[in-house]
């Protein structure tokens, strides 16, 4: 009993309600011209006119409902007053040979439909208020009469007057509770995604996907890699200090180098995410640009934390241009980072080699052996680097290989198809 009073409490009923009914005072307009013709036709009988004036008054409120603006005004309002998921209308403009134009006959449909609802529910529960007002000790004459299966009954005046009183009230909240329920359960069906719309969201979806995830790979490559090598090269700072100061300082600078490089990367990820804002300022953010032609750098800045790093190249790599080679270096970061996180202090090897139809990159370093046993050593991931690097490669349709490379050594491999510029 409880759970079915529930609706006529809520104001979310109620609001819904004046929703529709103000659909229906907004009709009025329309009403005046769909007169017209009625006024022009007065010889016809009364049951034509009428007719006459209602199909008029229908195909107005349909025409209205065809604006595009119409339909975002409904989603929007419909959203707000009846609480229904309802995601925004795309706001393209469908080519008339597509589907999507076959499907513009919703909005008018339930506009139609929200209108007819508001009007028979103004009309039910202001009759049912005006009784509830008028009944309680006969106010303005007003009497209720009732006729059931050849019974009747009539409301004078007493305890009986204040009682249908109190009926007519509940009834008008019934009113509004089945007009709402109407319109939520029309307005998903009739004003809810087309199939164009759902396409697109899902490709916007996508879209988002795949930014946050080479965001997360950008993060990922530049801000580890950076931390990583900052922290050994501040240990081995703090030990050269006092017996290699010359050697502690090129430390610190090569710390100083990394972080400013960090930043820069920060810098462009956090303007990617402001990129809405930036755009409504009329300001853009510069990409950082970093290709094998810095790899150099690179190299310098991990050989600052002690490790040996030996580079062997074959071909042009600078005739590699644009997106393959700035996703190359970020490549060779990776196993760069990979190399001096987990490896055992060995030599590290680097191999570019720049072909007429392929990029080829390796990175090879120590791992060591097990203690006592001999076998190798199980090697440590984050779980992130590895299936990022294989998610970048798969989208330059390359082909990656990482592993153990013998007893001692960890290995990554990967081929790139590529076109060289002239």
């Amino acid at each position: 009993m409880i759970k079915a009073l529930r609706p006529l409490l809520r104001r979310s009923t109620y609001t819904g309600a004046l929703f529709a009914y103000a659909a229906a005072l907004a009709s009025l307009p329309l009403l005046s011209f769909a007169l017209l013709p009625a006024l022009a036709w007065r010889s016809a009988p009364e049951g034509v006119l009428f007719g006459v004036v209602l199909v008029v008054w229908a195909a107005l409120i349909a025409l209205v409902g065809l604006a595009r603006t119409t339909r975002r005004v409904l989603v929007l309002a419909a959203r707000r007053l009846l609480h229904v998921v309802l995601p925004a209308p795309s706001a393209a403009r469908p080519p008339r040979t597509s589907p999507e134009a076959g499907q513009r006959w919703r909005t008018p449909l339930w506009l139609l439909l929200h209108v007819t609802v508001g009007w028979t529910g103004a009309l039910a529960s202001g009759l049912l208020l005006f009784l509830a007002v008028a009944l309680p000790g006969g106010w303005l004459g007003a009497e209720l009469a009732l006729s059931l299966f050849g019974r009747s009954a009539r409301v004078t005046g007493g305890w009986q007057s204040w009682t249908a009183a109190l009926g007519c009230l509940l009834l008008a909240a019934v009113v509004c509770v089945l007009v709402t329920r109407a319109l939520r359960w029309s307005a998903p069906r009739l004003l809810g995604p087309s199939t164009a719309e759902r396409l697109a969201l899902a490709a916007e979806r996508e879209r988002r996907l795949a930014e946050r995830n080479r965001l997360a790979h950008e993060l990922h490559d530049s801000i580890g890699h950076t931390l990583t090598t900052t922290t050994i090269q501040a240990a081995v700072a703090g030990e050269l200090m006092s017996t290699d100061p010359v050697a502690a300082r090129a430390a610190l600078r090569s710390i100083e180098e990394s972080a400013r490089a960090a930043l820069e990367d920060l810098d462009y990820v956090l303007g990617v995410l402001r990129e809405r804002e930036a755009e409504k300022a009329g300001t853009g953010t510069a990409a950082p640009i970093r290709t094998l032609a810095d790899l150099p750098e690179l190299l310098e800045r991990v050989r600052h934390t002690g490790a040996v790093v030996e580079w062997e190249r074959s071909g042009d790599p600078a005739r590699v241009r644009g997106t393959l080679s700035r996703a190359a270096y970020r490549i060779v970061q990776e196993g760069l980072t990979n190399a001096v996180r987990h490896g055992s202090g060995g030599p590290i090897t680097v191999r570019v080699a720049a072909g007429p139809d392929a990029l080829e990159l390796a990175v090879v370093n120590e791992t060591g052996a097990a203690p006592r046993t001999g076998r190798p050593r199980a090697f440590p991931t984050s779980g992130h680097g590895l299936p990022g690097l294989a998610e970048r490669v798969r989208l330059l349709h390359g082909e990656i290989d990482a592993g153990p490379d013998g007893p001692r050594h960890w290995r990554l491999a990967v081929r790139l198809p590529v076109r060289l510029s002239a």
